[in-house]
Formats: C-alpha cells, structure tokens, sequence
C-alpha cells in the first residue's frame, strides 16, 4: 500500500514519438509502393499482360516531417524514371515542416536557436543556409505585396522611420526603413508601404510618398507624423491636398527636452489640458494661458516652442470628435516600430540593405495577414457624413 507507482514521463514520451514515425514511415513507404505499381501496371512479382515496366530495386532516402526524420524505400524502374505524386522529387521536407521553419524566423526566433528547435521537435539539426533558402521563396511574395496596387481611399495616413544598422563596404552605417500605414474608408487598418531611405530627409521621403501615390494612394485628408523636416516638406509636394497633424507625443518630448527635470510631470499636465478642450478655439486659449505662465517661471524656451508650434498638433479638431483619441498621435505605427525593432534586434547589424528591408517587410505582412486583417478600427461614418454636409452647405 504504502508503495508509488513512478510514470517515467519521458521514455513514454519517447516510446510513443517512436510509434509515430514508424507509422508514417509505413504509411509512406506503403503508398510509394502503391504508386510504383500502378506505374508498372501490376504487383510486383506478378505476371500480367498489362505489364508496363519492372521493379529495379529501391534507394533510401531521409524526409524530415512533424513526427521526425522517416526512412523512405524509394521504388526504381527500369524503363521510366520513378515520379511521384506522394513527394517531389529531391525534397527532404514537408511543407508543413518548412512553413514552420520560416514562421518561426518571420516571428523573432534567431537562426541559432531555429537549430536547437528543430532538433527537439523533429530529431535533426537545420543548418542556417537552409532557413535562409526557405526565406528567399517567400521574399518573391513580400515584394509582390510590397509594391501591390493600393487600391480605395485612405483619409488617414500614418508615417513613420526606423533607423537599422547594415554593413557597407566593411563599415557598420545606418539606414533608414519607411513606413507607412492609414485607415481606409471602412475603418480598417492597412499597412500600404515599407521603402529603405538612406536617411529620413527630403530626398527619401519624396521617393517613398511617389511611391504610394504611383501605386494609387488617393483620397488622403490628415497625414499624422512627427516633425521631420524632409518628411513635411514631402508632403505639400505630393498630398498637397492633405493636412498635418505633428503628434502629439513626440510634440511633448521636444517640450520636455528644454524644462528642468523637476518640472517634467507639471508640463505635463500644461499640455495634456490643452489637448483636452472641447475646440480648437478653445485649446489655442488654452495654450496663450500656459505660454504666459512658462514665461512667468522663466521657462522661456519652453514657451517659445508652445507658441510657435502647438497649431501644428491641433488639426484633428477638423475631424469627427469620435476619431481625435486615435488621429492626433503616431501611437498606432509607433506600436509597429517597436514589433519591428523585436524582431530586427537578433540579427544586430545586416549584411546589405535589402535583407533588413525583406525581414522588415516580411513581419510587417505577417501582422497585416493574422493581426489586422478582420479588426476594425473607427467608425468612418462620421467623416464622410460630415463631408457631405459641407459640400452641402457650400453648394
């Protein structure tokens, strides 16, 4: 009674993984078989008149599947070539073994560890250039989506750039990766671009904005991003008809930057009021309010930045009030930047340009396909309900 009956978890684990793979290696072997006899037109050893070709013996060769590394007894022909339809000839994967593999590289695990992994799930270690060939069939479709046709109205338009580190002739230097993302005219999100920049200026910025208005980027009515110099004089040039809105966070780390330390959570509170008013009349009132009390605290710097810049930060107030918590920051591409950053941290420093752009590109279709795709994001009714009036009320 007083005795335990002790389960090795592990040698059961084993026995029944061993299981397994002798059964899908029957299986398998079963259906070569199968196939090379309805090739040859009878059994094997049988005498037929219907009789097309012979068996020449069999060569063995390794797969790699979900239950672990299987020994296939491959038939031979004499007369014809053995084809099969059960696996392609010279493939030593499954396809659900390879799409594991890649999904694993696109979702932040390292080549390395790509090794370990598979060697505990499937008994054989992966070598780094066989992920990097499984990668280069899907980089053929990142591209493809990459410069896919946008096709809709987008009224919102976010933009963003993430600075990587790539190697140049010897050199570690930085290169700039552009984003773009919007909201079409039903409320859903989109990723629409990704485009390498050597650096965040104008040059960089006008060659990504041409891109997306080549592909059919159209119907843009606020544009939200931080206050890149290039960026915004890229605009007036190719949405012309588009407004600004600087975000709102980033206006108040500018801010931050020329205050004490001390002072930080008190500004805070300054311009979270202002962002806070009912209307845009309202919030500039606001802001002649607090520009004079940063004066009176000797906070001059501070002060001049609020007057001079704060109406660029003001432009949802022209928008539905349902939209202004999401349109007046770069918060949603900023979540993004992070995700990307994740993923492009366990590479550090990349061998040329155009891997950091496909890896980048590759996780950003990979969120747009299982993320985004089904989630809604605002009610556009509102918008274009209020356009209709206007246009109304003008004619």
């Amino acid at each position: 009674m007083g005795q335990v009956i002790r389960i090795d978890e592990a040698r059961i684990r084993d026995h029944l993984g061993e299981m397994v793979r002798g059964t899908v290696e029957e299986a398998l072997n079963a259906m070569l078989d199968a196939e090379a006899d309805r090739l040859c037109g009878a059994g094997r050893y049988e005498r037929s008149e219907g009789r097309q070709d012979t068996r020449a013996g069999s060569y063995e060769r390794a797969l790699h599947t979900k239950a672990g590394e299987v020994k296939l007894k491959v038939p031979k022909l004499r007369r014809q070539t053995f084809e099969t339809a059960i696996i392609e000839r010279y493939r030593r994967r499954e396809s659900s073994v390879e799409e594991a593999l890649i999904e694993m590289y696109l979702a932040g695990v390292s080549v390395r560890r790509v090794e370990d992994i598979t060697e505990a799930l499937w008994g054989t270690r992966v070598s780094p250039g066989t992920v990097s060939n499984l990668n280069k069939k899907i980089y053929a479709k990142i591209e493809e989506w990459r410069n896919r046709r946008i096709e809709g109205e987008h009224p919102y338009l976010y933009l963003d750039g993430i600075v990587m580190k790539r190697t140049w002739a010897g050199e570690v230097r930085n290169v700039s990766l552009l984003v773009a993302s919007a909201v079409n005219s039903e409320g859903y999100r989109e990723i629409l671009g990704i485009c390498e920049g050597a650096k965040e200026d104008k040059s960089g910025w006008s060659a990504f904005l041409r891109h997306l208005v080549d592909r059919g980027l159209s119907g843009v009515q606020l544009i939200i991003s931080d206050a890149c110099r290039g960026l915004v004089e890229s605009i007036a040039d190719y949405l012309p008809d588009a407004r600004w809105q600087r975000c709102m966070v980033h206006f108040y780390r500018n801010v931050f930057s020329h205050v004490p330390t001390t002072k930080v959570r008190e500004i805070s509170h300054m311009l979270k009021a202002i962002h806070a008013q009912e209307s845009r009349e309202a919030a500039q009132e606001k802001a002649a309010t607090i520009v004079e009390d940063l004066r009176r605290q000797k906070l001059g710097k501070a002060a001049e930045l609020i007057e001079a810049h704060i109406d660029e930060t003001l432009s949802y107030y022209r928008f539905p009030d349902s939209h202004w918590l999401k349109i007046r920051t770069n918060n949603p591409l900023e979540r993004i930047m992070k995700e990307i950053r994740r993923r492009t941290r366990v590479v550090g420093a990349f061998p040329d340009g155009q891997s950091c752009l496909n890896l980048a590109a590759a996780r950003l279709r990979h969120i747009a396909g299982s993320q985004w795709s089904t989630r809604k994001y605002m009610n556009m009714a509102p918008l274009y309900a209020e356009q209709t009036s206007t246009h109304g009320a003008v004619a």
